[in-house]
């Protein structure tokens, strides 16, 4: 192509990133080439990888994939016998016996799509869940795009739709408009702990009537990045919105293992809707996401999602995975999900072990979150609602008129610039709120706090040191 103008109107559409993950690579790079800074590494909790934050991933999980990975291994008698025993039983489901072979069929190993069916009927008291409903993925952004250009249709005020919660996840904005539809916000009532509300929904649809034509909504629950965890009435209202207005429920549940607000625990959607009666189980259709970058597994970097669709018509769901078929889903990633939603019970060899390690995990999440919470709040010119769930934190930035007026000049944002000095004084790689479709003045960041205490109390240091320098700077 020639020049710009021959570019794909919909690629040119697609709104610019922060860049801020960018030049905390840039910042390590130039530590490792030497240069003087007045830290030692770059602390990133700006996205939900607890890995990259320092946490350690779950024995079980690497033992089973070691071995698949390298058959040699079964033969190590230093291996748990129930991690050799569910490698074996995995490769025996690949084709071939190797994870080298494509996946056996385009929505998934057969063997793991029934796993992941008795996974989700023990998470929903005994609710049927088929197989056939059921379609792995590459990543749940990977995952819902299949669905979002699936419905994707029309222009200007017939295009295709989608309510969006602001704030909402920061990759979301950008897979809307690669998908072609219009994000439709609706705003979280954070003085209420970022709870969903009605009227805010109606509202939102009003809107926006002449501008487009919504056809789903989509909800993150517990949610990313606000930690709000939804209680049945509230799925229940959101549920009965949808089926009222006619839209495709689209819930991402990716962090449904990590629910420790106090009075909470987490539903599905998919639960609820069961228990609703026939007028809503039989007709409102249902697109549900889990992976295995949830918090206690933490494996982002090997790409695994699941998506089960619920009440779609046969022949819509027959195009849907058509388009799947022609990419099959990574096998490693498969095997992770399987290990996720089967993992070591009492009896089991690895089983203190695993629940050791799931133990500390979700205590330190817990911790963590109350800890950086209540710091956070003390700050002056911030304040934090807290989290029930989830790995974020998603605090309220109250910044000085002149660093606003310096950001506009500059042609960025208030707070990537915040978050831009942060990196570059402290080595402390934030997400900037406008990422996840906040909108000046109405300021936040984003931080993930599932990490190693230490490393928590560190950055915390950081952060507040550069805050207050700030407001110095600014009085």
């Amino acid at each position: 192509m020639s020049s710009l103008q021959d570019v794909n109107p919909t690629v040119r559409s697609i709104r610019a990133t922060t860049s801020l993950q960018g030049l905390a690579a840039c910042v390590t790079e130039e530590i490792a080439r030497g240069a003087k800074k007045p830290f030692q590494q770059v602390i990133d909790v700006s996205s939900g990888d607890p890995h990259r934050a320092g946490m350690a991933p779950m024995s079980f999980v690497r033992q089973v994939l070691a071995a698949c990975i390298y058959p040699e291994l079964l033969k190590d008698k230093s291996l748990p016998l129930d991690a050799i025993q569910r490698a074996q039983t995995l490769l025996g489901a690949c084709s071939g016996g190797s994870v080298g072979s494509y996946s056996v069929t385009p929505p998934g190993i057969p063997y793991i799509l029934k796993s992941v069916a008795e996974f989700i009927m023990r998470r929903d008291g005994g609710v049927n869940s088929n197989p056939e409903d059921i379609i792995f993925s590459s990543g749940s952004q990977k995952a819902l795009s299949l669905v979002l250009h699936l419905m994707a249709s029309g222009q200007g005020e017939t295009r295709t739709g989608v309510l969006t919660p602001m704030p909402c996840p920061h990759t979301l904005p950008t897979l809307l408009d690669m998908s072609g539809v219009t994000l439709v916000p609706y705003q979280l009532t954070e003085e209420r702990g970022w709870a969903v509300d009605l009227d805010e929904l109606h509202r939102a649809l009003k809107t926006a009537q002449g501008r487009c034509s919504p056809r789903a909504i989509y909800i993150s629950n517990p949610g990313n990045p606000t930690g709000h965890v939804q209680d049945r009435k509230s799925i229940e209202t959101v549920i009965s919105f949808a089926a009222t207005e006619g839209l495709v429920l689209l819930t991402e549940e990716v962090y449904q293992d990590s629910v420790y607000g106090k009075g909470r625990d987490f539903i599905s959607y998919k639960r609820v809707l069961s228990e609703m009666g026939k007028d809503y189980s039989e007709t409102v259709e249902l697109v549900s996401l889990h992976s295995i970058s949830s918090a206690c597994m933490g494996e982002c970097g090997l790409r695994g999602a699941y998506i089960e669709v619920i009440n779609m018509e046969p022949a819509v769901m027959k195009y849907l995975r058509e388009m799947h078929a022609s990419s099959s889903p990574p096998v490693l990633s498969q095997l992770a999900l399987e290990v996720m939603v089967n993992p070591p019970t009492p009896g089991d060899p690895s089983y203190k072990t695993y629940s050791q390690e799931i133990l500390h995990s979700l205590t330190t999440l817990s911790h963590n979150a109350q800890r950086a919470c209540e710091f956070l709040n003390v700050l002056p010119g911030m304040n934090c609602q807290p989290a029930m769930g989830g790995v974020f934190l998603y605090p309220r930035l109250h910044l000085p008129p002149q660093m606003v007026e310096e950001a506009q000049m500059l042609g960025v944002e208030a707070d990537v610039l915040y978050c831009q000095r942060l990196l570059e004084e402290e080595g402390v790689c934030l997400g900037a709120g406008c990422e996840n479709g906040q909108e000046s003045p109405n300021y936040h960041i984003r931080l993930c706090v599932l990490a190693p205490p230490d490393t928590l109390e560190e950055m915390l240091a950081r952060l507040s040191s550069f805050h207050l320098r700030l407001l110095d700077r600014f009085p």
